[in-house]
């Protein structure tokens, strides 16, 4: 496998990129991975609902548990608010683990879903493993880059919300290049993503606004139920300007980074 320092150079060499050219090969791609673009969104929706009842259950119970504290006649003022406070120290230790999990859990499909793309892209004969990243072997990387990914999100909002704006390009290459790269260093993929990010903002976050907005308006010609086959569209443009920029050797492994496009 490549070293970071090889990746970082095929990135500060990347070619320049058309957007025209882009946006059409996207479209092209789409086509083949539609069908799991739609399985993978739902299977995030399908997976969010054990999760979500996880923290909503303990949160009815905590507060019934809360109530009957206030209404009781017995209980000493010093009491209640130790019940109190309670009750919001196991509330915020749920809702983070509960964020924890769901950042995780969107993460991975995210990645297997850039797999994928890769794989039908490619015409690798791979089967579509939809929890590629949420196995044994990749987990632990899986819950590590979550937690990256949610620090850096955080840190945008608490700098007025604009930076946030910023941080979608390199964000989106992180994502790609943990798929592309899952046996690299979770720092090597974070400093890969940004590097990336930064060489070709500008162009994938036109990219990413324009699908955004194709994607909505074909969805809601569709009968808003079409938004679910089109969500998955505004990742292709990202794979798109990944492949462009660095390459893919079709001969190495599918977890081995490629070599650049000639």
């Amino acid at each position: 496998m490549n070293t970071i320092n090889t990746l970082l150079q095929k990135i500060e060499s990347a070619k320049e990129l058309d957007f025209g050219t882009i946006f059409s090969k996207s479209i092209e791609l789409f086509k083949k991975v539609w069908l799991q673009g739609l399985v993978s969104y739902l299977l995030n929706m399908l997976l969010m609902i054990p999760v979500m009842l996880v923290i909503y259950v303990p949160l009815i119970f905590l507060g019934l548990f809360s109530s009957e504290s206030f209404n009781n006649e017995g209980t000493s003022f010093s009491e209640l608010d130790s019940l109190q406070v309670l009750t919001i120290i196991l509330t915020i230790a749920l809702a983070v683990i509960v964020i924890i999990v769901i950042m995780a859990v969107s993460l991975a499909l995210k990645a297997a879903f850039f797999r994928i793309i890769k794989n039908k892209d490619l015409g690798h004969n791979e089967s579509d493993d939809y929890f590629f990243f949420l196995k044994k072997k990749y987990l632990k990387k899986t819950l590590g880059l979550s937690l990256v990914i949610l620090g850096i999100v955080i840190l945008a909002y608490i700098l007025c919300v604009l930076p946030i704006l910023y941080a979608i390009v390199p964000l989106y290459f992180i994502i790609v290049a943990f798929a592309m790269n899952p046996d690299m260093p979770n720092s090597d993929i974070v400093k890969a993503g940004f590097k990336l990010g930064n060489k070709k903002w500008l162009i994938t976050f036109g990219l990413l606004f324009v699908a955004w907005l194709l994607s909505t308006v074909v969805g809601l010609l569709m009968c808003f139920i079409g938004l679910y086959v089109t969500q998955q569209f505004i990742d292709i443009p990202v794979y798109q300007v990944y492949k462009e920029s660095i390459g893919f050797n079709e001969t190495s492994p599918i977890e081995e980074i490629g070599t650049p496009v000639e």
